[in-house]
């Protein structure tokens, strides 16, 4: 099969194949221009999140392995066209450099043997639905490839279309003939490739962006960048004044190390007064200042507009958690009368428990207590637990209260158990004791922990 050939397609086969073998090696570059017309070679795509552009700056390393550094610029300040008919442009070649060729030698392939399929075939509506098929593939390849040799797609479509329409002839059902026109993709406004920058080009953008960006962050990363390139014997820096731009970047990074030193010392000083005013539920000291925070950032200059951001955000959390604190203490300042009336009306069984203590410590560990303490014991227990279940109970407290119901319940049921192991000399029916002595002195502590942290005011986590 034959196409008619384009010279300037054929053109840029040939500039595919001759630079595949670099283009494998080397990454997608693209470049960042701006409105003042200057413009920094990207490594890889940029992304484009809300107002920000952000993109990755060759600064500093081997040429085959260079350290990247995250740039993050207001999105305003980019040529947004001009960018991205590079983009288009960058990814075009890439694509013919690497795949193109290939891939489209294999549609062409498959065209072929399906044409050579259709001309045997003695199954005309089979071919012909194949060659339909065939065709909507090829109409959608040139949008799908970056334009790539769309119109020698275009061309391998007029054949199907002849196949189509000769096919459609003999087969009766396929009366109507509809033609889809080949989706073209814009043509591609080719651009000379951007190369790996040298480390003279490096440093120039890296003060170009300098000039550019409002992140104190990455304007240190960038300085310390720049003074390793000046630095670099392996990589000399000609037609430049290094000292002069050493000395401005060594200024300018004690200048930035100043203002983080202030900043540091103001955010900290911020935030141990609003965690010690929350701590006290003091809302309006906490409101003070956060309203503080924008006066002390414009005494500094308004230098570090993250660390503000960070600082106002963790001083609104504390106000937050104060509001929350003051409603905590209000309810347990309205609870207390509920809890000293608790703990009249639970007190006599709580200290009868108390002082069963050591009785059922006996009983847990299967050595005692003397069956005159134990029938005494067992005649003190005996009803508590309806007595305790008869109480009206405030419903915060119901947990707690339900925990001393059982710890009685389990005290009773060890005792009872520990008599009929005495009368019947039965040593299971002591274990089952013991395990019911266990039961009651871990209940009787985890009430006695929780009424005592009811009497707690509630403090900050």
């Amino acid at each position: 099969m034959t196409f008619r050939s384009r010279l300037p397609w054929a053109f840029l086969v040939f500039v595919a194949v001759a630079s595949a073998a670099r283009a494998n090696t080397e990454p997608l570059l693209f470049r960042v221009f701006f409105a003042d017309g200057t413009s920094v070679v990207s490594y890889g795509e940029l992304a484009r999140v809300d107002d920000q552009v952000i993109f990755a700056m060759a600064v500093g390393g081997a040429p085959d392995a260079p350290s990247l550094h995250a740039v993050t610029l207001p999105s305003r300040l980019v040529d947004w066209p001009r960018t991205e008919r590079y983009a288009v442009s960058a990814r075009y070649q890439h694509y013919a450099a690497t795949r193109g060729e290939r891939d489209y030698q294999r549609l062409s392939d498959q065209v072929a043997a399906l044409l050579n399929d259709i001309a045997v075939s003695t199954d005309r509506a089979r071919a012909l639905a194949l060659a339909e098929e065939a065709r909507q593939t090829l109409a959608d390849w040139p949008r799908l490839h970056f334009g790539y040799r769309q119109h020698d797609v275009r061309d391998i479509v007029e054949l199907l279309d002849a196949s189509i329409s000769r096919l459609r002839a003999g087969v009766p059902a396929a009366n109507r003939f509809e033609v889809s026109l080949v989706a073209l993709a814009e043509p591609v406004e080719i651009e000379p490739v951007a190369v790996t920058p040298t480390a003279r080009e490096q440093l120039e953008q890296i003060i170009r962006v300098l000039g550019l960006t409002t992140s104190a962050r990455d304007r240190v990363a960038l300085m310390r960048a720049g003074l390793a390139l000046l630095a670099d014997r392996e990589a000399p820096i000609g037609g430049i004044d290094s000292a002069s731009i050493r000395r401005s970047f060594e200024g300018q990074l004690r200048g930035e190390e100043s203002v983080d030193r202030r900043y540091a010392k103001f955010s900290q000083d911020m935030l141990a007064s609003a965690s010690r005013a929350a701590a006290d539920a003091r809302i309006a000291d906490v409101q003070r200042v956060l309203n503080r925070i924008p006066q002390e950032d414009g005494r500094l200059g308004r230098r570090r507009p993250e660390v503000v951001e960070a600082l106002t955000g963790s001083v609104r959390a504390q106000l937050d958690a104060a509001r929350q604190m003051r409603l905590l203490r209000d309810q347990w300042i309205v609870r207390q009368s509920l809890l000293r009336e608790y703990e009249r009306s639970v007190g006599r069984e709580v200290t009868q428990l108390t002082k069963a203590r050591p009785l059922l410590e006996a009983i847990r560990k299967l050595e005692g207590p003397a069956p005159a303490r134990l029938a005494t014991l067992r005649t003190r227990l005996s009803g508590g637990a309806l007595r305790l279940e008869r109480l009206a109970i405030p419903e915060y407290l119901r947990a707690t209260h339900d925990l001393l119901v059982g710890a009685w319940r389990f005290a009773e049921s060890a005792v009872n158990g520990r008599s009929q192991a005495v009368s019947s000399g039965n040593l299971p029916a002591a274990w089952q004791a013991s395990s019911a002595a266990a039961g009651a002195l871990m209940m009787l502590s985890r009430a006695e922990q929780e009424i005592r942290a009811f009497r707690e005011a509630p403090k900050l986590q």
